[in-house]
């Protein structure tokens, strides 16, 4: 069993693997109290004025109690992170990476800029770790690579990838959640997914090009695609899968 989740875990791509390492260390850590969380959440006055600049990154980072919640983010992190790196990001390294500090640049602007509107700033103040919308974030833009692909919820009904998202809020709804941190992922996703898919195809100019200091990062790597016909898109507890 260790040998197989060894072997699991090394085949991972490495922006997937990171992540998904720092995500899991973080949190533990936190857990563990080895880690204060008050030391990782964004805090922009801090940011500006003490310099803690590495809370623009640790926001992203930690995902809150070990429990159900944890492990449902830590799948989709797993999950969806690794196909788009493995299958729309094929041998494009620097450009999902490039996504990533998009999205995470972006959703930082919609949370510091709702902070200083009216009737909204109480709100938006609330929203301290962007983990869980960095996640979503991926999952809006797998959907979007991956529209016609069929899914079930909990055997009730099925649909098609484009739907995933909608799903997943509708299902945030349904327990409870704040539908706060999923609403940012769609628009940060989709935000990236016009200016990247769609504007591109409309004007013939890419806004998104990778900056060529970040393709100096990575070198192109061999990726083999894996995406099994019957693989599970959720915890099992939820029962999304794809038919």
């Amino acid at each position: 069993m260790a040998q197989a989740v060894e072997e699991w875990y090394k085949q991972m791509p490495i922006i997937t693997r990171s992540y998904l390492t720092a995500a899991v260390v973080i949190t533990v850590g936190c857990s563990l109290e080895i880690i204060s969380p008050h030391h990782l959440y964004l805090h922009p006055e801090r940011v500006v004025r003490h310099y803690e600049v590495w809370r623009l990154v640790t926001n992203f980072l930690y995902f809150r109690k070990l429990d159900l919640d944890f492990l449902f983010h830590m799948f989709f992190l797993a999950r969806y992170c690794k196909l788009l790196e493995e299958n729309s990001f094929r041998g494009r390294t620097a450009d999902f990476f490039y996504m990533l500090l998009f999205g995470a640049t972006v959703l930082t602007g919609i949370v510091l800029i709702g902070g200083m509107i009216p009737y909204l700033s109480e709100s938006f103040a609330r929203i301290l770790f962007l983990s869980n919308s960095l996640t979503f974030m991926m999952v809006y833009v797998w959907s979007k690579h991956n529209p016609f692909i069929h899914m079930s919820f909990l055997g009730l009904f099925t649909f098609t990838a484009a739907y995933l998202p909608w799903v997943l809020l509708g299902f945030s709804i349904l327990v409870g959640s704040s539908t706060w941190v999923d609403l940012l992922g769609m628009i940060a996703g989709h935000a990236y997914y016009f200016l990247e898919d769609v504007y591109p195809r409309i004007s013939g100019r890419r806004p998104l090009k990778t900056p060529s200091f970040i393709k100096a990062l990575f070198a192109d790597e061999t990726v083999v695609v894996a995406q099994p016909a019957n693989a599970w898109f959720a915890p099992p507890a939820q029962d999304f899968h794809q038919d």
